[in-house]
């Protein structure tokens, strides 16, 4: 009896030896897993898009959830698209969510910062560019004007003094002011989500005309800005160069 129990007992013992190797076996191969389930993904290279024929920064900002909008599309890609939102080359590759280098502060320009010369920039702390970009996106096979990256709702200010001599839809220039300057130039401000003056009204370097907008024919919110030598479409100077001739650095 006490033989067949110590039988038992070593049986006992047995099984729980087997056990114990079962148990150190699971454990260990459930050990081996863990670090392979836990591990994560490896970070993703940011996202990014080639620009096909017809595509447009606010289209593609759209399509792909941009945050932050076409603007900031433009911002964090500045180095290969340029200085103009509205042209985009089909074959580059935008990069779709970096971040936008920090801006100048506007402080450092204010609209009212009016020089000697009596001339300011239309918008403050930010350059325009595009002015004689060639391309079948403009009526005259390049762009006329020079194009400021401002949202909508920015103060739109008259270069110089003068007499407004058009306030109003402006066809593909959306909402638009032009002023005539006392050289006989005239000053072109388009795409106003609205407008501040009427047509007779005299405006001084700095007064404000309006609100940059998207009105018009646009990729996005912008102000469209042009220097002429007349009141009219296709008398138009490099706006650029005029600011700057004028004491404006910009």
């Amino acid at each position: 009896m006490s033989a067949r129990g110590r039988h038992r007992r070593q049986g006992s013992r047995q099984l729980s030896r087997r056990a114990r190797i079962s148990l150190l076996i699971t454990a260990g191969a459930a050990g081996l897993a863990l670090p392979l389930a836990a591990a994560g993904p490896a970070s993703a290279a940011p996202a990014s898009y080639t620009v096909e024929s017809g595509d447009t920064l606010y289209r593609i900002a759209v399509e792909h959830d941009v945050e932050g909008g076409w603007q900031q599309l433009f911002d964090a890609n500045r180095d290969v698209i340029g200085d103009d939102p509205s042209r985009i080359t089909p074959g580059i590759q935008l990069v779709l969510d970096a971040e936008a280098p920090a801006a100048e502060a506007p402080a450092d320009a204010p609209a009212a910062d009016v020089q000697e010369s009596g001339y300011v920039a239309p918008v403050a702390g930010v350059s325009g560019g595009g002015y004689g970009n060639a391309g079948a996106l403009w009526s005259s096979g390049y762009h006329t004007g020079a194009d400021f990256p401002v949202g909508t709702g920015t103060p739109v200010v008259a270069i110089t003094a003068g007499e407004v001599v058009t306030a109003g839809s402006g066809g593909s220039y959306g909402n638009e002011v032009v002023v005539r300057h006392a050289d006989g130039h005239y000053s072109q401000y388009a795409h106003l989500s609205s407008i501040s003056v009427a047509v007779g009204q005299s405006v001084g370097a700095g007064e404000q005309l309006g609100l940059s907008g998207a009105t018009g024919n646009v990729t996005g919110p912008h102000l469209h800005f042009e220097v002429r030598t007349g009141p009219s479409y296709g008398s138009d100077i490099d706006p650029m160069a005029y600011l700057r001739a004028h004491g404006v650095s910009i």
